[in-house]
């Protein structure tokens, strides 16, 4: 696999893991959406409604969303909210 198809490859399995996700933090009044992966393996992601006050957070991202994604793509290094500051 080329370096281009990796890379997709595992966009499409972080995508995968966000959007089985999402129906829980939209239940919730929030969202989540993949803003990079960098080329250390970290992934980015962005925070939406009620999830950028939760006090939950950073629960929810620890335990669900990082968990989630690196199910489904255990080479990501760490998993940080661009409009969070404690990830």
């Amino acid at each position: 696999m080329t370096q281009t198809g990796a890379r997709e490859n595992l966009e499409g399995r972080v995508q995968r893991a966000l959007t089985e996700l999402r129906p829980y933090l939209e239940a919730d009044g929030g969202d989540i959406q993949l803003v990079e992966i960098t080329d250390e393996l970290c992934v980015r992601v962005e925070l939406h409604g009620a999830c950028v006050d939760c006090q939950m957070i950073h629960m929810t991202l620890k335990g669900g969303v990082e968990h989630a994604i690196r199910q489904a793509a255990p080479e990501v290094t760490k998993v940080e909210a661009i409009n969070w500051p404690i990830t």
